[in-house]
């Protein structure tokens, strides 16, 4: 028994060993053996992350030079006022101010204070849970701090913040803490039965509900925002604060709210940022950019900075916060800062502005919290102690809100998902009453494609670099590799038959070049039907993927918290990695034709990749015939399912919702060849909502139009090798 054992195991290994052979053969660039490596292009897994913030940094340094530019007060109010306008357009435009409706669900009476438990609407049915803490003795009005918590479930009632704030009540000041949503009481996807987000910890309830309001043409930070506005709007209403005397603080994810929120809402006269602020170059240079709300759409190329979100405040006093081993780079900090009080000094309020650091990592040092207290204290006009005090935390019980301590068990209402989802239909009627009355829609959709997408025509592409062949039966593959859109290189195998029929297959699979390139594989299929194949690994796939930072566009069916703050670089420098992506595409198309002498040329896309050669079918007529295997219908459909598959996200396009979706690029083929097998909602299921249907109808009337229904194939995934037509 123990012999047969070893026999099977060593059976194993064997075809283990062939079959890593096989793959590390089909390599270009990244060979095991040292006859079959490139030295040079060794961080070829980073590629993609590399091009992304290679092209932030070189919208930050225009900026960066700009600004030293500058020799006058005129010239920084001059820039601060084309901020402001600036942040109020990204992080806008906001809704209308309705009722908040607030009610005191309960109050705690503790010794020194009490505390209200609130529930108001930042907008209709959207609920904010948060506290008032109100000290006792005052004298009303009195200065008021609002407080938001970081990235923690607990929001607000985690001991942390609670020690803060109630450092901050018995130093005579009311505050008021606020649940961001997706934290505290207001998890966005709560699993009543395990009491815990289905979608997992407050990044990513933020960061994938994040894509579907960046979809929608709006954001999660513009949310957020908004909720710290009416927050003020509701201290407003109590008679015990005095409006002219409001703070706001908040560490890490707070530090990023108080920023967005303070720089947009004069009414909050103080604010201190605490272990969030630091430059988008050192960001990228470090960590690289963090969950949804962190993000503002465009907000590189639009030129703003982190010390941006601080200009706009002067002369009103403002701290920043900071650690020296904190992931938000010290470094960026200081920077941040010395360019801040440059403002400051122009506009004659130097004493308005300073920065405090302490040692430590992302964390609330004692240095640090009595320099907030003395701030407050100081600006806010209560002078006292700033000593950091001892403090009784209150208990889970004591500090919970609402009935079942969940807005989604005890009020239900709106949520970021119903949100974008209402905002996105709003858009989607003007694109639906477009498609259906202009005539000129199908051209007006590809130039707002090619827009929004960051799509970038590659030009005439270079000679390839050709690295070795590999002889099988009746075809030879021929490794390859040429330049990207930027610095970073395009692996490739093409697959030459030896009775070649003038036709050419570009080959596109999320998990790259070689997943289907093995013999009998879908790939070869092709081959032995007289068609060259030219199958790649894009950026952050297959040879370009491999790090921790690899495989973007694979179809993955669980949250990946890496490619959530990839995929953001792209929105905040006004590209999309499916743009880049459809540059590629077509670059490897011309050189299909121009160098390898394609007569024709046909595109395969599996899953997430549909979305690219979409794209880069529509910019390029070269592309004569176009198959998608399992995509997904319609960005529409990464909106409306509240739960999508995660894998999806990559291939998006922010703010496409209204504007254009992947219908318009497949309606703008007609009267081209295009089989579509196997197509899916974002949820990954088959289409079943009639909204699915809509989409699938706008390809449809296209091909009619063009008296090409002929050519248009919509099969289930098992039907399509019998009728792909030669």
């Amino acid at each position: 028994m123990f012999l047969r054992t070893i026999k099977i195991l060593l059976v194993v290994l064997v075809v283990l060993a062939e079959g890593l052979y096989g793959q590390d053969q089909l390599n270009v660039i990244q060979g095991e053996s040292s006859n079959n490596r490139w030295i040079h292009f060794s961080d070829a897994p980073n590629s993609l992350y590399h091009h992304l913030s290679g092209e932030a940094m070189e919208l930050l340094k225009e900026r960066a030079d700009r600004l030293s530019s500058f020799q006058s007060a005129n010239d920084w109010q001059s820039y601060q006022q084309e901020i402001k306008e600036t942040l109020m357009e990204m992080l806008g435009p906001f809704p209308e101010k309705t009722d908040l409706n607030p009610q005191i669900t309960r109050t705690i009476e503790k010794e020194g204070y009490r505390a209200e438990h609130i529930v108001f609407e930042s907008r209709p049915e959207f609920y904010v849970t948060s506290t008032l803490f109100l000290p006792d003795d005052i004298v009303h009005p009195a200065p008021a701090v609002i407080y938001l918590s970081g990235h923690t479930q607990d929001g607000y009632r985690s001991p942390t913040y609670q020690h803060k704030m109630l450092n901050l009540v018995k130093k005579g000041f009311i505050v008021f803490a606020v649940d961001p949503v997706g934290q505290g009481e207001r998890i966005e996807y709560y699993d009543p039965e395990t009491g815990e987000s289905i979608v997992g910890g407050p990044t990513r309830e933020h960061s994938y509900a994040g894509v579907q309001a960046f979809i929608a043409g709006s954001s999660l930070a513009s949310i957020m925002t908004w909720d710290g506005i009416r927050a003020v709007d509701y201290l407003l209403t109590r008679d015990e604060v005095d409006p002219e005397r409001i703070g706001m603080t908040g560490r890490s994810g707070g530090g990023t709210q108080t920023a967005y929120i303070a720089a947009v809402d004069d009414r909050v006269y103080a604010a201190a940022p605490e272990a969030y602020i630091t430059t988008f170059t050192r960001l990228l240079q470090s960590i690289g950019p963090q969950d949804a709300e962190q993000n503002l759409p465009h907000g590189i190329a639009r030129g703003i900075d982190h010390a941006d979100y601080l200009h706009v405040r002067a002369p009103n006093p403002t701290l920043l916060i900071a650690t020296t081993e904190d992931f938000f780079s010290i470094q960026g900090a200081r920077e941040s800062a010395a360019e801040v009080s440059k403002m400051f000094e122009a506009l004659g309020a130097a004493d308005h502005f300073e920065m405090v650091e302490d040692g430590g990592g992302h964390q609330s040092t004692r240095k640090n919290r009595e320099a907030m207290y003395a701030f407050f204290q100081d600006h806010l006009g209560n002078p006292g102690s700033s000593e950091d005090l001892d403090v009784e935390i209150l208990s889970n019980e004591e500090i919970r809100v609402t009935e079942t301590g969940q807005v989604s068990t005890s009020l239900g209402g709106e949520t970021v998902h119903s949100i974008s989802q209402k905002l996105a239909e709003e858009r989607i009627t003007r694109l639906e009453n477009s498609r259906v009355n202009n005539g000129d829609h199908i051209p007006e959709a590809i130039a707002r494609a090619k827009e929004l997408s960051g799509y970038r025509d590659p030009g005439t592409p270079g000679a390839p670099v050709f690295t070795g062949r590999i002889v099988r039966e009746g075809y030879t593959i021929e490794k390859y590799f040429t330049e990207g859109e930027g610095e970073y290189i395009l692996p490739f195998i093409l697959f030459v038959p030896e009775n070649e029929s003038g036709k050419a297959v570009i080959y596109l699979h999320p998990e790259g070049k070689s997943a289907e390139a093995s013999e009998n594989g879908e790939i070869e299929w092709f081959v032995k039907k007289g068609f060259t194949v030219l199958a790649p690994d894009l950026p952050g796939v297959g040879e370009l993927g491999g790090s921790d930072m690899a495989n973007y566009g694979a179809q993955v069916k669980q949250f990946d918290p890496v490619s959530y703050d990839v995929w953001p670089a792209s929105v905040m420098i006004g590209r999309s990695i499916a743009g880049i992506y459809a540059g590629d595409i077509v670059r490897l198309t011309r050189l299909l034709e121009d160098t390898f002498g394609a007569e024709e040329i046909l595109g395969v896309a599996r899953q997430t990749m549909g979305s690219a050669l979409l794209h880069a079918a529509a910019f390029e007529e070269r592309i004569s015939r176009v198959a998608l295997l399992e995509p997904y219908i319609s960005y529409r459909s990464m909106v409306n399912h509240r739960y999508y598959d995660p894998g999806y996200h990559l291939s998006t396009v922010a703010g496409a919702a209204g504007e254009y979706d992947l219908a318009d690029l497949a309606a703008s083929l007609a009267p081209r060849n295009l089989i579509m097998a196997g197509v899916t909602e974002a949820n990954g299921e088959w289409m079943r909502s009639p909204d699915a249907t809509d989409e699938l109808s706008v390809i449809e009337a296209a091909y009619e139009r063009e008296n090409a229904g002929d050519r248009l194939n919509i099969l289930s995934l098992n039907e399509f090798l019998l009728n792909w037509v030669e």
